[in-house]
């Protein structure tokens, strides 16, 4: 029996490959961008939850089988990139597997943020197989209540 690995996440790295090489003609930039290599290694991408409360954005990725040592997090430009890779366990030579539907290899993942950020207290918590990256709001950003005067 042949084994077959399956990856339906490939198509749509594809695609986010290609509007990055679109947006980056448009935007002149020819010079060496880590990101970019980042992007063209990956082979998965992690799941993400994206929500906010009064002060903050979060990003929720479940990334299980990967150590906090292996994942590189950066934010330049109003864009925050997550990657790291996820390594292959060893097959051992009394065992032979049926099925792989697990990915392994290089991931990335990248996500425009609004300007009204604090990027200097930008903070990630690695716990049980989940990132969760805290993006404080500036004080422009939060919402404030507005008192309504009747006559």
């Amino acid at each position: 029996m042949t084994l077959v690995k399956f990856n339906p996440m490939k198509d749509l790295l594809d695609v986010e490959r290609e509007f990055n090489r679109l947006f980056n003609v448009f935007r002149g930039r020819f010079d060496s961008d880590d990101s970019n290599a980042e992007l063209e290694n990956a082979v998965w991408m992690p799941l993400a939850d994206i929500y906010e409360d009064n002060d903050n954005i979060k990003l929720k990725l479940d990334i299980p089988g990967v150590s906090k040592d292996d994942v590189k997090i950066s934010y330049s430009d109003g864009m925050l990139s997550i990657s790291g890779e996820r390594m292959q366990e060893s097959e051992s030579k009394n065992s032979k597997y049926h099925r792989v539907e697990r990915v392994y290899g290089k991931f990335y993942r990248s996500f425009t943020l609004p300007q009204k950020i604090r990027e200097d207290k930008i903070e990630a918590e690695f716990k049980n197989g989940q990132l969760i990256v805290s993006i404080p709001k500036s004080e422009e950003a939060k919402p404030r209540e507005i008192s309504i005067k009747v006559n």
